[in-house]
């Protein structure tokens, strides 16, 4: 089984790891550790220790929590391999046989959000930008620019995007991050997945700088082309807090898209062991996904392709499908509907696991756009309608950053300005309802007048 070990070495080497101007090795931090095949090739990671603001429960995700990168405060995070022969009683071994060993979390496969069955685009994209009230944000000065927008799929080809739009994109290759093994440039990958989620970002956010980080093509044995390991995402999350906290505290905007998520127990511990991701707060994908919305991140997951009337064939959680980080409180969750305001039945459907709300709202899908896959077909899955949201949210970010209006503030205001769907209020179909770009627009200004 993948696993991700967490560890509490030397301060020195706890601090190496945590600072971006050193290179500190597995080999540096983890030689040694019996049962396990060690991935030298993975870059050790900080992870950053949650600290209660009033003396709360350091693993609930459900309050106020500051994170410390302090050496004497962090732990790493080491890859590898333990056989699944006895994999219990080796994991038992090896936390008993090494005291800076605090614990073994499964490192799943994320796999990206496609969609399920043949059905023909409804509406294109033109439609998702009347939809959007485009004219109206744009109106405002919300466009994206100055907003970092980082897309973590399969890469993105900046040129075919830019046709299919018919005007520039900004690619921001310095910001721009590979998990090892992958070779490329930002902007230059083969038009897939990741390019049809960075058009559909786009056409709320025309001038936000994507941030290109191809997740979804680190290698694995036995892997496709669309899945990854998500030991690659915590690096990568890792990278996007020293991009973010590079920023200038008053004007700091990060807006992260994901369109992936674990669809499998196979790969996990079962629910209950302290190695689980689909359901644990401690999981350190789970605490990192925290660490950056406190630092003033806009995090947005896809709420996956197992609807039930349509569930994509991969899903094989018997129930309760939205797990892990695409059910996490500190994230907006994405359901799907098409452009007549319909749920698509591929979206999943709460309750989820971490926070029993989700999803928290719905945006379009199912629609012509990107023609990653070819003429005729549709940008589609909650894959599609997570990068429409996210665009929409690095729109409001080009004049209302995280010190304006921090990531829990705009989660609340897309959730009550929802367009609801249901006779409920909050339903399990379509979370509060569809995002209402008016209705944001509207609470934006009242803001404004209340704070002058």
């Amino acid at each position: 089984m993948r696993v991700l070990i967490q560890l509490r070495p030397s301060p020195d080497l706890v601090a190496a790891v945590a600072d971006p101007g050193q290179v500190a090795t597995t080999a540096d931090v983890a030689d040694g550790l019996p049962g396990v095949e060690l991935d030298t090739a993975f870059t050790p990671v900080a992870v950053p220790r949650p600290v209660p603001v009033a003396g709360g429960d350091p693993l609930s995700l459900h309050q106020p929590l500051d994170f410390s990168l302090a050496a004497e405060d962090a732990s790493v995070l080491v890859r590898g391999t333990i056989s699944d022969d006895d994999l219990t009683s080796r994991v038992t071994l090896l936390l008993t046989l090494r005291p800076d060993v605090v614990g073994v979390f499964a490192d799943p496969v994320i796999e990206s959000s496609l969609t399920c069955g043949g059905d023909r685009p409804v509406g294109d994209w033109h439609d998702v930008e009347r939809l959007l009230n485009i004219a109206g944000l744009h109106a405002e000065g919300l466009d994206g620019s100055g907003v970092a927008l980082a897309v973590l799929d399969t890469g993105v080809n900046a040129a075919h995007v830019a046709r299919q739009l018919g005007r520039g994109v900004t690619m921001d290759a310095e910001r721009s991050w590979n998990p090892s093994g992958v070779t490329g440039r930002a902007g230059q990958f083969e038009v897939d997945h990741g390019t049809m989620c960075a058009f559909d970002a786009l056409i709320a956010a025309p001038q936000a700088s994507l941030i290109d980080i191809p997740v979804l093509l680190s290698a694995r044995p036995g892997g496709s082309a669309l899945d990854g390991l998500l030991s690659d995402a915590v690096a990568a999350f890792t990278h996007l807090r020293t991009v973010l906290e590079a920023q200038p505290a008053a004007s700091r905007a990060l807006v992260v898209s994901n369109s992936w998520g674990s669809f499998s127990p196979e790969w996990d511990f079962p629910v209950g062991h302290p190695g689980n991701y689909s359901d644990n707060a401690a999981h350190p994908f789970n605490l990192v996904v925290a660490s950056l919305d406190r630092a003033g991140a806009d995090v947005l997951f896809a709420a996956g392709n197992c609807g039930k009337e349509c569930p994509d064939g991969r899903c094989a959680f018997p129930n309760r499908p939205i797990g892990g980080a695409n059910s996490h409180p500190k994230a907006l969750s994405i359901g799907a509907v098409d452009v007549n305001g319909e749920r698509v039945g591929y979206s999943s459907q709460g309750p989820g696991r971490l926070t029993a709300r989700k999803p928290d709202v719905c945006a379009y899908t199912h629609f012509s756009g990107s023609r990653a896959f070819g003429e005729g077909e549709p940008d589609t899955g909650t894959s599609a309608a997570t990068p429409v949201a996210a665009g929409l949210v690095a729109a409001v970010r080009t004049r209302w950053p995280a010190a304006k209006l921090s990531p829990a503030q705009l989660r609340a205001l897309l959730r009550r300005t929802a367009e609801d769907r249901s006779e409920v209020g909050f339903d399990y179909d379509y979370g509060y309802g569809t995002v209402d770009p008016a209705g944001i627009l509207a609470a934006l200004h009242r803001r404004a007048r209340n704070a002058s």
